[in-house]
């Protein structure tokens, strides 16, 4: 058996993944994006991790998985920070109410959004909660200040979730969030030509 020869990178994407029951769907957007010959990093959180293990998206990325905040990229024990440095893209799929929260409140207590205050590249956040956690207050006034700084959201969209109830809160397809991706990389290519 011959392996392919190596493509050059369309560009890379870091995908940090929360642990919400969404994030089942998010291998398949990985591995989209790795044969469309993107350069994948991958950051988990401990419960993104419990969800769908980092052995998973070694094998479909080549290797590059952030687990914790003692990760390695290369020669750096700050495989967090490196993969932020060279991004062209950030996207959070599924975000839970939880990471929202934190992320909104500046706090970086792990590997996902210790990274994601570090970096500079455009973010793309993909929500995925039960209908009444989308809904509530405090949930909106995170959404309406991640917007403020810039941050784009995918979905959620209306449907059936994983406990049965039915709603706003649904994690928008792999295959729309694909979509969108393509879409802010051509928007910033465009701006830097």
């Amino acid at each position: 058996m011959t392996r392919p020869e190596p493509r050059e990178s369309r560009g890379r994407i870091v995908v940090g993944v929360t642990g919400s029951i969404a994030a089942i769907k998010t291998p398949l957007l990985v591995s989209q994006l790795v044969q469309r010959d993107y350069e994948v990093i991958v950051i988990l959180t401990d419960a993104a991790n419990r969800m769908v293990t980092r052995e998973t998206y070694q094998a479909l990325t080549g290797g590059t998985v952030i687990a914790d905040l003692w990760s390695e990229i290369g020669d750096t024990h700050m495989g967090h920070l490196e993969a932020a440095d060279d991004a062209d893209l950030f996207v959070i799929v599924p975000a839970t109410a939880n990471f929202l929260g934190k992320h909104a409140a500046g706090i970086a207590d792990d590997a996902l959004t210790t990274a994601l205050l570090a970096c500079v590249c455009p973010v793309l956040i993909a929500p995925a909660m039960n209908p009444r956690m989308w809904d509530h207050p405090l949930v909106q006034r995170n959404v309406e200040t991640l917007r403020e700084l810039g941050h784009r959201f995918i979905g959620p969209e209306v449907g059936r979730l994983a406990e049965g109830v039915t709603g706003e809160g649904r994690m928008t397809e792999p295959a729309d969030i694909l979509d969108e991706i393509e879409r802010i990389l051509e928007e910033s290519d465009r701006r830097e030509s």
